[in-house]
């Protein structure tokens, strides 16, 4: 009997986990609330499979790596489609295979997208801000139609692609931009450069992966490239954004305002609860403001991208330590 360890399996985990067990009868699957580090490896010895979902890394050099191979394990599944908590190269040196869930619900992502920019554009936060002071004047925050917008797109996969076929449908025009252009989107996005997007979309979307190359792509330089009336939102990875530029944008109003579901630096506030202040100061800067919109790393949380984020790595993991392929490897 093959036997698979899941890591930091949270609450609203814990059914598809029980679920594809009882699906599974001859595998023996365990899980435990803690993330996979330096301080837990160990419980990993005497397991097949390892199963796992972080934002933080695993570890800071390679001895984790080096133990789970002397373990005997042979792969890493994560429940998620970065990968950017493993070291790729130290994985590979010790014979680690890596896969991942590279599409969980583009739906899920894109649906977020959707709720961030229509409460940007219809001024929702303000709004709010306004009513909690009893103050119910409208002047200074008509909206204005998707129809008459252009939505840019940076990153345009599976998700990226997804959303531009949500504001296609409200009749925005759509550009797009991404390394590799797919000649099955040129329906749904006109394919242009980011200084292009920059400088005409109404309202700018992030939908790239998480890498060197793309740490703080959006940085001061881009924010003075957008125009003065633009939005920009965040549903992707929080490092690709410089946090202080952001800030720094809407303070000094080169955009209109900002919808944020990921952030650098994270993990110190995210699924948890805090009495007093929060030590992330970035977040408590954007929070103050009245044109943000915020959630906090959830565009993915819905009941079909968990289902599919548990299931799938747990397939990806059977399949692995059982000598079969997966399409969701990752190559470095």
């Amino acid at each position: 009997m093959k036997k698979i360890l899941a890591y930091n399996i949270l609450g609203y985990e814990k059914e598809f986990v029980l679920e594809w067990a009882a699906e599974h009868p001859d595998v023996q699957v365990d899980f435990n609330d803690v993330e996979l580090h330096d301080d837990t490896v160990d419980l990993a010895k005497g397991y097949d499979g390892i199963d796992y979902r972080q934002r933080s890394m695993l570890s800071e050099t390679p001895d984790l790596y080096r133990k789970l191979r002397d373990f005997g394990i042979t792969q890493l599944s994560l429940r998620s489609a970065g990968v950017d908590s493993c070291n790729l190269k130290w994985a590979k040196e010790y014979g680690l295979t890596i896969s991942n869930v590279p599409s969980y619900s583009p739906e899920a992502v894109a649906e977020m997208t959707l709720t961030h920019a229509l409460n940007l554009i219809r001024h929702i936060p303000q709004f709010q801000s306004r009513m909690a002071k009893n103050d119910y004047i409208v002047e200074g925050l008509r909206s204005r139609e998707l129809s008459e917008m252009t939505i840019g797109i940076i990153g345009v996969g599976r998700i990226g692609s997804t959303v531009a076929k949500i504001f296609k449908r409200f009749g925005a025009r759509v550009l797009g931009n991404d390394i590799h252009e797919n000649d099955a989107f040129r329906d749904l996005v006109t394919y242009t450069s980011k200084e292009d997007i920059f400088k005409n979309a109404d309202l700018i979307t992030m939908h790239t992966y998480m890498s060197d190359e793309n740490y703080h792509m959006i940085d001061k330089a881009q924010f003075t490239q957008m125009k003065p009336s633009a939005f920009f939102i965040n549903c992707s990875r929080g490092p690709i954004i410089n946090t202080d530029a952001l800030i720094d944008a809407l303070q000094n109003h080169q955009i209109a305002g900002a919808g944020i579901d990921v952030i650098e630096n994270e993990t110190e506030i995210f699924n948890q609860s805090f009495d007093g202040d929060i030590p992330l100061k970035e977040y408590t800067k954007l929070k103050a403001m009245d044109n943000v919109f915020l959630t906090p790393h959830v565009a993915f949380y819905t009941d079909i991208a968990v289902k599919n984020m548990v299931k799938q790595s747990l397939d990806d993991t059977l399949k692995l330590i059982t000598g079969q392929t997966t399409g969701h490897t990752i190559h470095v």
